[in-house]
């Protein structure tokens, strides 16, 4: 009976030590976002229960992590800055949609809820020096105060775990408009490849004055992309127009390298940008795509070309002057300019010869001449013939026969 008794008594105590838990976990347990919608608290319930992705673990943040190559593998490395221009048709995945449809949102707008959820650290822009530690992380709220962007503290938030709520009205995203991109290229002597991995990502916001005169561009801070990347395979985007089923990931994109931006700076010495280094355009324009040849040609030039490689060009090359060759006779226009051509060019190399051949014809018919003229004797006058005898010599020898 006792024993009864005791049992009952645990059982009613654990009950009771259940129940506030459980009221607890019904009030404020669910998970949230930190951008909200304006409208009823029921809209915004909904809105966040649509938003809400599920946490990262550790396991998928090591899985999703860049494999380091060891030092001892590495044998060349380059160190490369990319502008990524919105307007760009292959980087305009980023940009749209501007506003959230169908739980879809835009990289920007995953990033700030990321960073104001307090679930990715991000750094300083120091302008060609950046250090991913923790000296220098930004301090979201200062960053936020900055540029100027309305936020609340939200529900938990303490001193050493901050986090904020930012309504989606808001968020700038539509002023961020171009993305800097820090990019490693590496050798690897072990699989005798070179890879190109993006290290980090930094938004960047275009402001224009009251006066509305031209936009200025403001850095807002480095994302290391091994942060970022477990929670962009979680969002699936379309590339183009042509196919409007959403068919990769934004892990995907940054991954394959479907960006496209150019070289703005490389890491050097002296720490200059491009526009330091090469203050014309156009001499600028032909050092990025002496960069970018170099980069993509890096690796092939280390290895002498295998005999399938030199047939495979010698049949590219071949290939490529009959379809030239058949062009020009398809086209009487261009058979007729490049016949004028050649014909211009022998005629140009042949006239010298010509000229010398008449010049040392003529001296040879001169000299010729004169030879045989001082060779060959005069020619005497012809004597006139002799008349023929007259009559009267006959008359004669017949008188004398008589």
């Amino acid at each position: 009976m006792k024993a009864f008794a005791r049992y009952t008594l645990a059982v009613v105590t654990l009950l009771s030590a259940m129940i506030p838990a459980a009221a607890q976990s019904n009030d404020g347990g669910s998970s949230s976002s930190s951008i909200v919608r304006r409208g009823s608290a029921d809209r915004s319930r909904d809105r966040q229960g649509e938003s809400a992705q599920p946490g990262v673990t550790e396991r998928m943040q090591q899985r999703f992590t860049t494999q380091e190559t060891s030092d001892a593998d590495k044998m060349w490395m380059r160190v490369i800055y990319r502008d990524l221009k919105l307007d760009n048709p292959k980087n305009t995945p980023l940009y749209y949609p501007e506003e959230v449809v169908d739980g879809q949102e835009n990289l920007f707008r995953i990033i700030m809820r990321l960073v104001a959820d307090n679930q990715i650290p991000v750094y300083e822009y120091l302008d060609g020096k950046e250090v991913f530690t923790h000296q220098y992380k930004v301090k979201v709220a200062d960053m936020l105060n900055r540029f100027h962007v309305l936020y609340v503290p939200a529900k938990g938030s303490n001193e050493k775990n901050p986090k904020f709520t930012i309504e989606e009205a808001d968020v700038p995203a539509n002023e961020v408009l171009s993305y800097f991109v820090l990019e490693k290229w590496e050798f690897d002597s072990r699989s005798n490849k070179t890879r190109r991995i993006v290290e980090a990502i930094c938004p960047v916001l275009h402001r224009s004055d009251d006066f509305g005169g031209e936009a200025v561009r403001y850095p807002m801070f480095w994302v290391k992309m091994d942060n970022l990347r477990p929670y962009l395979t979680q969002q699936y985007i379309f590339v183009d127009d042509d196919n409007n089923l959403p068919k990769y990931t934004y892990a995907d994109y940054f991954a394959r390298n479907m960006y496209d931006g150019d070289i703005y700076k490389t890491r050097n010495l002296a720490n200059k940008s491009m526009m330091q280094l090469y203050p014309d355009p156009d001499d600028r324009q032909r050092a990025q795509d002496s960069i970018q040849a170099r980069l993509e040609q890096f690796d092939k030039k280390l290895w002498v070309p295998s005999r399938e490689e030199v047939i495979a060009a010698r049949e590219a090359r071949e290939a490529a002057e009959e379809a030239a060759e058949a062009a020009r006779n398809a086209d009487p226009a261009i058979a007729s300019r490049d016949g004028d051509t050649a014909d211009g060019v022998e005629a140009a190399a042949e006239a010298p010869k010509a000229e010398n051949k008449s010049v040392r014809s003529t001296r040879g018919k001169s000299s010729s001449s004169s030879a045989k003229a001082k060779a060959k004797p005069k020619k005497k006058a012809a004597k006139p013939k002799s008349a023929p005898k007259s009559s009267s010599s006959a008359t004669k020898s017949v008188r004398r026969r008589k």
